[in-house]
């Protein structure tokens, strides 16, 4: 891959946008190559960097089948289960907790 040109945060030139404002837009990179980045300095480490691809090259985004609203469903249903009761929390289970709020705190709320 060829050098890509670097212009500083918020000065790209038009035409270009990032993966999240293509898809704000409803498109997708469609496996063109980086054509530029912007960078945003930071003060203790190196800069942010945005890869910008072209808007003309863009492709629409594939709609979703059935299947996939399907197996998304089944996911998130699955990271509303609580691994330790077995219920649906009704909400997605922290990872750092492991377990939904009732079996987390549940010596408190015997105590309470």
């Amino acid at each position: 891959m060829a050098a890509v040109p670097v212009y500083p945060w918020r000065l790209a030139p038009e035409g270009l946008a990032t993966v999240r404002q293509l898809r704000a837009l409803g498109l997708r990179p469609g496996g063109q190559d980086v054509a530029a980045q912007v960078e945003r300095p930071r003060r203790r480490r190196g800069p942010l960097v945005a890869y910008l691809y072209s808007i003309e090259q863009a492709k629409p985004v594939r709609p979703m089948t059935p299947a996939k609203w399907q197996a998304l469903a089944k996911a998130n249903a699955a990271r509303r289960q609580c691994p330790q009761c077995r219920r649906d929390a009704g909400y997605v289970i922290p990872l750092s907790i492991g377990m939904c709020a009732t079996c987390e705190f549940s010596e408190e709320q015997r105590v309470a």
